[in-house]
């Protein structure tokens, strides 16, 4: 009766013991680091907004002072919005391109890498037009110590811009990864740097109003 028991037992045994090292436990902390990562961003996200607010309560408190003074937007700023939301959206494609298929499929990684890559392009030239407008503005004479307004606007262009080289070169390691057939993708990543990418782009679109109405 002794040797009936013991299969039985044995079997049980086998049903309830752990599972095996990359299936369950590995899916468990995959789905925690995702979880961290996306609180990350968002915490990364509210302390860049409250730096600008900060910057912007600044500058309405500046503003009612004798000796402020206003000056003329470079025009190619306007241009440098387009260029900052197209790739926004091109980007947008990116992500949908990998929603579409599993990330072991060539053809659906290859689509979002070349929607990345053109975002990349893009981004490149918003700082391009950025250093632009600088430079047309330095040939009417206006530097950044010239009066509080170009003080300002310098400060608050470069800021940004820094933010966007950031991304910048989040993109760059992105698209190497999804380029790379043989190594892992984080979806998280992607994901997390997509929030990170629209979110200059609202913050840009704040900032061309902000300068517009105030400086």
């Amino acid at each position: 009766m002794s040797s009936a028991i013991a299969p039985a037992v044995n079997s049980q045994t086998n049903v309830v013991s752990p599972p095996k090292r990359g299936t369950a436990h590995a899916a468990f902390v995959y789905g925690g680091r995702e979880r961290a990562s996306s609180s990350g961003i968002w915490v990364g996200v509210f302390a860049i907004t409250m730096s600008f607010a900060a910057f912007s309560s600044a500058l309405f408190v500046r503003e009612g002072t004798a000796d402020w003074s206003h000056l003329t937007l470079p025009s190619v700023l306007y241009l440098n919005t387009v260029v900052l939301l197209g790739s926004s959206l091109t980007l947008e494609r990116a992500r949908r391109a990998l929603s579409s298929g599993t990330l072991k499929r060539t053809h659906v990684t290859g689509v979002a890498s070349a929607w990345v890559l053109i975002t990349l392009l893009l981004g490149l030239a918003f700082c391009a037009g950025q250093f632009r407008a600088w430079q047309e503005l330095r040939a009417e004479g206006i530097y950044l110590a010239t009066n509080p307004n170009s003080s300002f606007f310098y400060l608050l262009t470069s800021l940004h811009a820094l933010h966007v080289l950031a991304g910048i070169a989040v993109l760059v390691y992105v698209a190497g990864r999804l380029l790379a057939s043989h190594t892992t993708f984080r979806r998280s990543l992607f994901e997390n740097t997509a929030i990170y990418w629209h979110f200059m782009a609202a913050l840009w679109v704040y900032l061309l109003l902000l300068c517009r109405m105030k400086l």
